[in-house]
């Protein structure tokens, strides 16, 4: 077999047949420039695995403008500026964008040090004010009203002298959305980027002082962590608990249905109120967790659709009644931690050096949790309440004639609602029906088509020429792209499927293949998880594994960090495992190596 050397350029990928207008859903400056094919580029599926409906191209836009002011023009990092994306066939692709000159760099670092100084030197003061904007941020969005348009303004509008109707709050509220959006995603990147910052400082120092060390045996010496990102999990845990404490537990079945539970509840007395009283008290906030990560419209929340949380409780219920759900293992990780720290600590040669090693290490300690934490505010709470408001314009739009269903917004451009709003205002003070039914049906029924032919195109890992060295920590990091994975994507090892050492460990069991958590009742005790990428709503799922498996990820990631913390075996950023292991195979993952066996 002739050994592949490269990936096709941008310019070379073909329209996919059925989807030649797919530019049209998106704006100019997604599109690949000429100038992009001597550039490296990588499919970020982590985030966005699927074809980008219109409207959801805002959870790349907006994400990217506020990583790379803070990364560049806030905190000025010193060894790299932001992150590029572009479009094509509906995929999302990236590129980061290092600095490499070291004058350069030097000159970077000297506002660097005094910017994240103040940040580190006052971390917990500074994260509790940054829970508060956020919080502040979710309570004005959950505030925004949608305008009803009645035929007449209410009486006291007039006798108030308000002077202003209710068309101009149209267009007003829906932009006070969108800036909402962009603030939490500035929040969002304040403290994660100079989280990562300081883990990739150690990470470095490790590498150097160490240079047998693996990634995943430096992430341990982090692990052991308490986030809230592991409370909506937490929450279905308690209520399992207390359905077999008010003898209600016989309605958590394999296979039930929400709807009908809790109207059984209903009927239960004393002991089903009390349950439902604790469900509700459970869902807000803790139920506002996505079923994916964040940046589809279509990935609902837990409050949104109840299947996820009602097909771990029954799981959660059996466990209590056979003895008790196993906590995870906290303590042994945190001594593990420790005695791993302590021996590297012990191979430093001078006082100096521990010494550096300790409070690089301390701060990432210190930082760490904020890596998942900001998730759940960010990506689930505040993203399902973005999603919500924005379907609710949908809902307006629909009842005016201008779309045909609500969910139709999304197929919809941010600045094309605007459009539609603006024909929406016009059309309710002139006293005449909109017009943008004939302009946008048309055009919604088209991308509609497209989105689906879109989703049988098997976008490349890659793009473009593979640069000498990929030095960019955060991007290994997070996504696992090193030169070894983008090897392993050129050629692959045709007997092991090969990836990120992200949780130590070896072991051999049956794979279950999934691809969305909506299939989560299919996995069964002691199997092992063969995923895309996993989200925190995916986080039921690893009390029932032996191991984790994951096409997407770097040793940062979300499934390695939740992998290390649950004290099984994982590898990441396989590029193609979903593809080359089926469910039933058995297969050997070895943990400490990154590398997957099919057995049998």
């Amino acid at each position: 077999m002739t050994e592949q050397t490269g990936f096709p350029l941008p310019s070379q990928i073909a329209d996919v047949p059925g989807a030649e207008n797919w530019r049209s859903m998106y704006q100019y400056f997604t599109r690949f420039q000429p100038d992009d094919d001597k550039r490296f580029w990588f499919y970020n599926s982590m985030h966005f695995p699927e074809p980008m409906p219109a409207f959801d191209t805002i959870t790349g836009e907006v994400p990217y403008q506020a990583i790379g002011a803070n990364t560049a023009r806030l905190f000025v990092l010193p060894t790299t500026l932001g992150i590029e994306h572009r479009i094509v066939n509906g995929r999302i692709y990236i590129t980061a964008n290092p600095v490499l000159d070291p004058a350069e760099i030097e000159r970077r670092a000297v506002e660097f040090g005094p910017r994240a100084g103040y940040y580190f030197e006052n971390w917990d003061a500074l994260y509790e004010g940054w829970k508060n904007r956020l919080r502040a941020l979710i309570a004005e969005i959950e505030s925004i009203d949608v305008p009803q348009l009645p035929e007449w303004e209410p009486a006291d509008v007039v006798f108030g002298a308000v002077g202003i109707a209710q068309n101009h709050y149209l267009q007003e509220n829906f932009h006070r959305v969108l800036a909402l959006y962009s603030k939490m995603w500035h929040h969002h990147t304040e403290m994660l980027m100079l989280g990562y910052g300081a883990y990739v400082v150690f990470f470095q120092f490790c590498q150097q002082a160490f240079p047998e060390i693996s990634d995943q045996t430096i992430g341990r010496m982090v692990a052991g962590i308490d986030v809230i990102m592991y409370r909506p999990d937490d929450e279905l845990k308690g209520l399992a608990n207390l359905a077999v404490e008010l003898g209600v537990d016989d309605l958590f079945t394999q296979g039930c249905v929400a709807a009908e539970v809790l109207a059984a509840l209903e009927g239960r007395g004393e002991a089903g109120a009390r349950w439902l009283d604790a469900f509700g008290k459970a869902r807000d906030p803790w139920f506002h967790v996505s079923s994916g990560d964040g940046f589809y419209h279509h990935h609902l929340s837990w409050n949104d659709d109840l299947t996820v949380p009602f097909t771990a409780l029954p799981g959660y219920v059996a466990a209590v009644k056979a003895g008790g759900i196993a906590p995870r293992p906290t303590e042994q990780l945190t001594a593990d931690r420790e005695r791993i720290a302590n021996g590297y600590r012990d191979l430093l040669g001078s006082d100096d050096e521990k010494a550096a090693f300790d409070q690089m290490l301390g701060l990432c300690r210190l930082v760490f949790p904020f890596v998942e934490d900001h998730k759940f505010y960010c990506e689930h709470w505040f993203t399902t309440r973005f999603f919500q408001k924005v379907k609710a314009f949908g809902a307006l739009l629909a009842a005016q004639g201008v779309i045909a269903a609500t969910d139709d917004v999304f197929h919809l451009h941010h600045t094309e609602i605007d459009q539609a709003l603006a024909d929406v205002s016009l059309a309710w003070a002139a006293g005449t029906p909109p017009l943008g039914a004939g302009h946008f049906q048309p055009i919604i029924a088209e991308r509609k088509a497209m989105i689906e032919v879109l989703k049988g195109w098997s976008p490349p890992p890659a793009l473009g020429p593979v640069p000498e060295a990929l030095n960019d920590p955060a991007v290994r990091m997070l996504w696992g792209i090193t030169q070894e994975r983008v090897a392993s994507w050129l050629n692959p090892d045709p007997d092991e499927v090969v990836g990120v050492a992200a949780s130590s460990g070896v072991v051999e069991g049956i794979a279950r293949v999934l691809h969305d958590v909506s299939e989560m009742s299919q996995l069964r005790e002691g199997e092992i998880l063969v995923v895309p990428v996993t989200a925190p709503s995916w986080a039921p799922v690893f009390a029932k594994i032996k191991a984790a498996v994951s096409d997407i990820g770097g040793s940062m990631s979300h499934a390695a960090i939740v992998a290390r913390e649950y004290g099984l075996p994982a590898v990441v950023g396989t590029g193609d495992a979903t593809k080359r292991i089926r469910t039933g195979d058995k297969i050997r993952v070895d943990g400490d190596r990154g590398r997957v066996r099919v057995l049998s």
